[in-house]
């Protein structure tokens, strides 16, 4: 189905849990990311994957800015582990794991407590918990399209995930 920015791909399915979104351009990876902000509820967590300059920054800033945190303050240092951004409607912690050597180096920051608290968990190179990936998340895979478009593929781990996908489905596809 053709929707203005991006495309949604693949079957109606009631109980979904997976879905393929193609954006067309950095803009729409923003404007999906603020679609999908206003769906999150307190302790959700948003796992992404993908290559360098994949779109994980650019859909963790249109996150964010569906929060009311200004999508300047989200950066990818990838020197930092976690940035804390309690301005919002709710608390954001991104995360970037690029550099993350092991996961005992995630472990010592209390990790938990963030995922599992009143914010929302926005993480970056997530595939590096390996051990610590939560079972229940939101995993969205970034890919390259043709020319700018990205591919974010788009599953629901656990019942609160293929919830939320299905209720984000059934808005963005009318």
């Amino acid at each position: 189905m053709k929707k203005t920015g991006w495309w949604i791909s693949g079957p109606k399915v009631t109980g979904i849990s997976k879905m393929k979104i193609i954006s067309r351009s950095a803009r729409d990876t923003l404007k999906l990311g603020a679609s999908l902000a206003g769906r999150l509820r307190p302790g959700d967590i948003i796992c992404l994957e993908g290559g360098l300059g994949s779109g994980k920054t650019t859909l963790a800033k249109g996150i964010a800015a569906g929060l009311g945190v200004s999508p300047a303050k989200v950066t990818s240092s990838s020197f930092i582990l976690v940035r804390e951004h309690p301005e919002g409607k709710l608390p954001l912690f991104h995360f970037d794991l690029y550099r993350l050597k092991n996961t005992s180096d995630i472990a010592s920051l209390g990790f938990e407590e963030y995922l599992y608290g009143e914010g929302i968990a926005v993480i970056e190179w997530a595939e590096r918990l390996d051990c610590l990936m939560p079972k229940e998340r939101l995993m969205v895979k970034l890919s390259y399209g043709p020319g700018e478009q990205r591919v974010l593929r788009f599953s629901g781990e656990g019942r609160r995930y293929k919830e939320l996908l299905r209720s984000w489905d059934e808005n963005i596809s009318h």
